[in-house]
């Protein structure tokens, strides 16, 4: 715990999806979303952080760090960290490809630090060689193309700074990216910082515009986490800042062309380390928006599923809905509301019973399995855009004909009118909506190509949850309960 225990002065605040149940003694929310039993002796300093609002808190009190510790590792609270003014220790490693003018682009706006530019064997490197000399980038060359991954690696093992900044050729750091992505680092527990990725580009056509409201890279607004299985599951490594020693014993997997990004954040999770997405940094990002190329990028983008899920066994599955929830769905689809409310009501006192050793009364348990119904709806609806897309595109076709259908067709097209009204981008809803149907399509026919390919159905598989025991259920939130309270009370001296 001393290892990671956070500097003096290191504010937090509470997490928007965090909610605070029975007097805050229960806390929802994280990544992934969860249920924690806090120990009395955090109360206190939990409703002092609440008053705080956005403003955050930086508690002096051991229990109030301690505390802060542990919302910070569950995703309950997001930093705040002052951003601070260079200089910073830190080197860029830019991986370069051709594209001299984008390269020339990204040296221009990555500022005053050492850079790395790595030319991974492009056929005629003298463009890139004169664009890096110009701004006085130590070049390095690959004497065969090896993919992003290598090219990071090699960059990666000529840093001498503490800090290294991937940035790909075509990305352009806004000012000020490091004053506000190093700070994140006095949290001992970070080991790397997204910035937000930005679409910046000149044309104003109609795929222009739904990159705007919808890139690939561009993860939003909102500070997060990142874990697999919560609400940001991972981040592009387009542009990402890293602590040297906490990845130079784990670098990317250059076995790997795509997925390499989610695979390097997911093995530092696995390790222990923090990773977190900082939007308040921005980049530009130089879309593809040639409909070719758009489609074909979206679908190398799911190629990558079948070589994830072989490393990362049961993270890649589309949708985890419990047996539960699909019932109180189906019953639904079926047009009978009636006889889902009942078994809504079941599951809700069926799981009032599991949590009773929580202080906490039913209406926790009803929150939590109307929370649970609808993330399983989208879930499925998600599903059926993408990796199932082929029996979503029939389910759309037997609208007409179908309740079931018709209702599979909601839980699809909900969540993307949905996005279009919080969004309301500069694109008619209808088109907005294809265009979303044709991305989430080039993705998920990338998974199914890549799953025939290596004869392995592991990403197209739903993970189903079926009901567990009451005994097991009571004693691993016992155990969860018991280690939480243990550790308030040896970093917070609880005299209890």
């Amino acid at each position: 715990m001393s290892r990671f225990r956070l500097p003096d002065g290191f504010p937090v605040t509470l997490a928007r999806d965090t909610s605070l149940w029975s007097g805050g003694r229960v806390a929802t929310g994280g990544s992934p979303w969860k249920v924690v039993r806090l120990a009395d002796a955090a109360r206190p300093h939990l409703a002092a952080l609440r008053r705080a609002g956005a403003a955050g808190l930086a508690d002096p009190s051991p229990v109030g760090r301690a505390l802060a510790r542990k919302l910070l590792d569950l995703g309950m609270a997001d930093p705040l960290p002052a951003p601070r003014p260079g200089p910073h220790d830190v080197t860029v490693v830019i991986p370069a490809y051709e594209r001299a003018g984008e390269l020339e682009r990204s040296l221009a706006a990555v500022g005053d630090v050492p850079v790395i530019v790595v030319d991974d064997a492009s056929p005629d490197p003298e463009p890139l060689r004169r664009v890096a000399e110009a701004y006085a980038a130590r070049l390095v060359r690959h004497a065969r193309n090896r993919g992003p991954a290598a090219a990071r690696n090699t960059g990666l093992r000529l840093v001498e700074t503490s800090f290294a900044a991937f940035v790909d050729s075509d990305c352009r750091p806004m000012e000020g990216w490091l004053d506000v992505l190093v700070p994140h680092f006095d949290d001992p527990r970070v080991a790397a910082v997204a910035p937000r990725i930005v679409p910046l580009s000149d044309d104003t056509g109609l795929l222009a515009r739904y990159e705007t409201a919808r890139s690939a890279l561009d993860m939003g607004m909102r500070p997060a986490l990142v874990r697999p299985g919560g609400r940001l599951g991972f981040v592009p490594t387009a542009t990402l800042l890293v602590r040297v020693a906490a990845v130079a014993d784990a670098p990317f997997d250059e076995d790997l062309r795509l997925g390499e990004d989610v695979d390097f954040v997911w093995r530092l999770g696995d390790q222990g380390w923090n990773v977190r997405y900082e939007p308040a940094a921005r980049v530009a990002h130089t879309p593809r928006l040639h409909p070719v190329a758009w489609a074909r990028r979206r679908h190398e983008y799911g190629t990558s599923a079948a070589d994830l899920a072989r490393r990362h066994p049961g993270r890649l599955a589309p949708a985890r809905p419990s047996m539960w929830n699909l019932a109180v769905l189906g019953l639904l689809a079926r047009g009978r509301p009636g006889a889902a409310a009942g078994v809504a009501g079941v599951t809700a006192a069926l799981l009032a019973r599991r949590l009773s050793e929580l202080p906490a009364d039913w209406s926790l348990a009803a929150a939590i399995v109307g929370k649970g119904a609808v993330a399983d709806a989208a879930a499925i609806g998600h599903a059926l855009r993408r990796e199932w897309w082929p029996l979503g595109l029939l389910t759309l076709a037997a609208c007409r004909r179908s309740r079931l259908a018709r209702a599979a067709a909601v839980a699809m097209l909900a969540p993307v009118a949905l996005e279009w009204l919080r969004q309301r981008p500069s694109i008619d809803p209808v088109r907005y909506t294809v265009l979303r149907l044709a991305e989430d399509v080039a993705y998920g026919s990338g998974v199914t190509a890549a799953s025939a390919r290596a004869r392995s159905a592991a990403p197209l598989l739903p993970d189903v949850r079926f009901p567990e025991s009451f005994s097991s259920v009571r004693e691993r939130a016992r155990t969860a309960a018991g280690r939480w309270t243990a550790a308030v009370r040896a970093a917070g001296r609880d005299p209890r």
